[in-house]
């Protein structure tokens, strides 16, 4: 080998050693884990044990029935919100544009346990600001903690407002590519800003949302400090409990690990699945 090549691999292989280790071997480890019965000493190849049973626990369908009802619900309503938030601070006429975008993307950065204790704080049955503006204005106060759905909706509430500035920021980095004589072009010819929206802007945004759909579905699969947090462990009795959470019960609360392992690879399965069906669909949209 080359001299300068050595030296190449030479500098990258403190961070190959430490990928392999941290990254590839836990990756390895869990794969085999998943067919392993670790509920006993020593563990034992028993795929009926993990496998087998993912595909009969009705627990397992029940989180991942909760998990697909907040991604079809939540994941269009937030990129939908993020489009239009990205437009309005791209426009030419929002004043203290930096203070708008550190506004939308602060949810962000904000502590998750804060974050959820606020929620929890303003959704509350007794004292919480959400019920007493629903009193105000003549409608019931609702038990956001123990009804199922207002406790769904109360979550896909929650994941909006904390992402979907975020999705808005990387949105306003696409639409700030777009070329202003595309639209100099059609203000020429009388095109509405309307029609320029849905002919120009959409189409030509169309990869940075389907980038922003796929994190968000990948995120949607992974959800877990909001049912853990904010409706206290998927309440109520599992009516909020997510892949994410019903994983983190089996393999730490349970020591379940080999089951926990196959629900782990089910999710990351589904993820690209759903994420590759998004690409597609988008690939032949054009």
């Amino acid at each position: 080998m080359h001299l300068r090549y050595r030296a190449a691999y030479g500098f990258l292989a403190p961070y190959l050693l430490i990928f392999a280790v941290f990254w590839i071997w836990p990756i390895i480890s869990s794969f085999i884990m998943s067919f392993q019965n670790t509920r006993v000493n020593p563990w034992v190849f028993n795929p009926g044990a993990t496998w087998g049973r993912l595909f009969i626990d009705p627990a397992f369908y029940n989180a991942l029935k909760n998990t697909m009802i907040i991604l079809v619900i939540q994941v269009p309503v937030m990129i939908t919100l993020a489009t239009i938030m990205a437009v309005l601070l791209n426009s030419p006429l929002l004043k203290a544009k930096g203070l708008f975008r550190f506004a939308f993307f602060a949810p962000v950065v904000v502590g998750e346990v804060a974050y959820a204790a606020v929620f929890r704080l303003m959704f509350n049955l007794d004292f919480g600001i959400i019920n007493k503006l629903l009193l105000s204005i003549g409608i019931p106060a609702v038990s956001w903690f123990s009804e199922t759905p207002a406790a769904m909706s109360l979550l896909i509430i929650a994941v909006t407002w904390r992402w979907a500035g975020y999705n808005a920021i990387i949105i306003l980095s696409g639409l700030q590519s777009i070329p202003e004589d595309v639209y100099e072009a059609a203000t020429l010819d009388r095109v509405s800003k309307v029609k320029q929206f849905i002919h120009i802007t959409l189409p030509l945004l169309k990869p940075i949302i389907v980038f922003c759909v796929v994190l968000s579905i990948i995120g949607s699969m992974q959800l877990f400090i909001e049912p853990m947090l904010i409706t206290n462990r998927g309440g109520p009795g599992g009516g909020t409990e997510t892949l994410g959470l019903f994983l983190y019960r089996q393999g730490f609360a349970s020591s379940n690990f080999g089951y926990a392992s196959s629900i782990a690879y089910t999710m990351a399965v589904l993820a690209i699945l759903i994420s590759l069906l998004n690409m597609w669909i988008g690939r032949e949209a054009k």
